[in-house]
């Protein structure tokens, strides 16, 4: 991986990151179509730059961790389930689903359920008046739903907005604690793979797993803000119709050009 191709990356993790459109997903198809071997190096690094996006969160969202002690809990209660599942399934996660086909196939799946989400809560009011209220029985209900996100392609952020809908909240609502709830959920990954892939992170590959982390909690920043004034006025169906686009078109463009999508 060169300095430009770690950059394109990072920019392109601090852009999706927080869009329910799949980051992974996004980065994954980026790589292929760059020619960038998804090797444990380059998975790794991608995990690293997702740590950069989320500092992004707790830059601009920290001030909520100081109004109640309640927000850790109900954070950790949705955490549960996908670090369980993580840790259970995580060989098997990187080594079969980190690829092209499942991606794409997902990117397609996920646009129709957005769309009939934007429909769903067109005119739906919050049980909430503030997230923290969420109760804890609801809040493990969304970490169940986000167990669908280790599959690359379906888009953390979409999975954890859905099961916030479902929960309860409002749009706006639901993608607040989705931010929120990236944090444990993303420490706990990066921290697992640090342990699991140590031997990877070297003096030769720090300054280039620095700068793409750098890079996407600068992206990620915009990227935040925007997306919240954006789901307000537009809704879900945007990025619905956004990713059956981009999952049909890489479909069309890799069976086209040979190009290998791997099963």
């Amino acid at each position: 991986m060169t300095w430009l191709q770690a950059i394109v990356i990072a920019i392109v993790e601090g852009l999706t990151e927080f869009l329910p459109v799949s980051s992974t997903g996004h980065m994954i198809l980026a790589s292929a179509l760059m020619g960038i071997h998804e090797d444990e190096f380059v998975k790794s690094f991608e995990v690293i730059i997702q740590l950069g996006a989320i500092l992004a969160v707790l830059a601009i969202y920290y001030k909520r961790f100081l109004v109640s002690f309640d927000i850790y809990l109900k954070l950790f209660v949705a955490f549960l389930p996908t670090g369980i599942m993580g840790f259970l399934a995580y060989k098997t996660i990187k080594a079969y689903l980190f690829n092209p086909t499942t991606v794409s196939i997902s990117l397609i799946v996920g646009g129709v359920v957005l769309i009939l989400l934007d429909k769903w809560t067109a005119k739906r009011e919050s049980r909430y008046a503030e997230i923290e209220q969420i109760s804890y029985l609801d809040a493990f209900k969304i970490g169940v739903i986000q167990c669908l996100s280790m599959i690359p392609g379906v888009s953390r952020s979409a999975a954890t907005i859905f099961g916030g809908v479902y929960a309860g909240f409002n749009r706006v609502q639901a993608a607040e604690f989705s931010f929120l709830l990236a944090i444990p959920t993303m420490f706990a990954a990066t921290g697992y793979d640090i342990l699991k892939n140590h031997e990877l992170f070297t003096a030769e590959t720090a300054p280039t797993m620095a700068i793409g982390a750098a890079v996407a909690f600068g992206v990620a920043l915009l990227a935040v803000k925007a997306f919240v004034s954006f789901l307000t006025k537009y809704g879900f169906k945007h990025f619905g119709w956004y990713r059956i686009i981009v999952g049909v078109l890489f479909l069309v463009y890799a069976y086209s050009t040979g190009l290998q999508l791997g099963v």
